[in-house]
């Protein structure tokens, strides 16, 4: 029996979206193993997982703190009583107020967030004052994703004037380097080191002015091995934690295995080399070139076209294929595939034994 195998797979409705308990385990332990244990190094992100149960396995672990991208994913991991959240997201308009909201409903986690400009820290330093609340802040850097973030150059200006601000603090930088992704360790490495120079230098200006340590929370789970070994830097992996099709064969040197799957059914037969499956773009993440997922246990299926609850794949005969069957999938992108589901199934002993809500994917939970 291979180990995606699930005994009682005819108690479950496809597509689904199934998670290997015991590998979630193994992909923790392996996290807390390349940063030698020192589990407060490590600030997961959790937009891949956005499952409470999932989280509370971290912290079971020893992680305390986390990283995430939207006030649900933050409510979520308040509700668990995580104590350290920071939100890599610049909350503006009604953002921010959930935010402040947040703070207030859930005195036992300490919230900080991320801001790129001076309108936003006045913003927040106006609102946390009038609601007698403090925020700690993050400068988010632009390390060469072009995405967000101000540059190196600009940041230690932009730390001077948040300093004048009440009710709001800068405790750190924080820099994702999600553009970094080459295959050969040694030239990641090397990228990383070069983008990461300039975030060196504005910290210890920082601190020579400010004279506390400035917290870097850099990386993701491309450049996390990078980042395992600067032991002055928090490292904030995401998709560690499930894995996948992507990761898995653009960086072999990571242990990590895959944790997640989806399930398909065989639900037509075309013609003689063509079969339709019930895993629609409604199902698996969509916005990556085909194929966007691979079977374990099919890997001649070559999915060729998808709407949106039908993916049709060519195989060699279709003559080996059964209404009905079940195939077990790797997505390439995790991340967004787990977003496209209410709920996971849990697997225990290659047994489905419980089902496990995947509560942030909702815009809002209570705040």
């Amino acid at each position: 029996m291979h180990w995606f195998t699930i005994t009682n797979i005819d108690t479950i409705d496809s597509p689904a979206l199934v998670i290997y308990k015991e590998r979630v385990e193994e992909n923790i332990a392996l996290l807390k193993g390349m940063v030698e244990g020192k589990v407060e190094r490590l600030r997961p992100h959790v937009k891949t997982n956005k499952i409470s149960e999932v989280c509370q396995m971290m912290m079971d672990a020893g992680i305390t703190k986390f990283k995430c991208a939207t006030i649900a994913e933050a409510e979520m991991l308040a509700m668990i009583k995580a104590p350290d959240v920071l939100l890599s997201y610049q909350p503006v308009g009604p953002k921010a107020n959930r935010l402040a909201a947040l703070v207030e409903k859930y005195p036992d986690t300490i919230f900080s967030a991320v801001i790129d400009n001076i309108h936003s820290a006045a913003y927040l330093s106006q609102l946390f004052t009038a609601k007698k609340l403090s925020l700690n802040l993050f400068l988010d850097l632009n390390t060469g994703m072009n995405r967000t973030g101000i540059t190196a150059a600009h940041a230690a200006q932009l730390f001077e004037a948040v300093r004048s601000l009440p009710s709001v603090k800068v405790i750190g930088l924080h820099g994702y380097d999600g553009h970094i992704h080459d295959t050969d360790p040694a030239l990641r490495k090397q990228h990383v080191d070069m983008a990461f120079s300039k975030v060196e230098i504005l910290a210890a200006a920082i601190e020579a002015v400010s004279k506390q340590p400035v917290i870097i929370v850099a990386g993701g789970s491309p450049t996390f091995p990078v980042y395992a070994d600067r032991k002055e830097v928090e490292c904030s992996p995401g998709t560690f934690i499930f894995w996948d099709w992507g990761y898995k064969h653009t960086m072999p040197d990571e242990p990590f295995d895959y944790a997640a799957l989806v399930i398909t059914r065989v639900i037509s037969i075309v013609d003689e080399h063509t079969i339709t499956t019930d895993l629609g773009h409604k199902s698996v993440a969509a916005e990556n070139p085909f194929p966007r997922v691979h079977f374990l246990n099919a890997p001649e299926v070559e999915p060729v076209s998808q709407s949106e609850e039908h993916l049709v794949a060519k195989v060699p005969d279709a003559s080996k294929y059964t209404i009905g069957q079940v195939f077990y999938g790797v997505p390439v992108h995790i991340c967004p595939t787990v977003a496209l589901y209410e709920r996971a199934v849990v697997i225990e002993n290659n047994i489905a034994s419980a089902e496990w809500k995947v509560i942030a994917r909702d815009r809002k939970i209570t705040v």
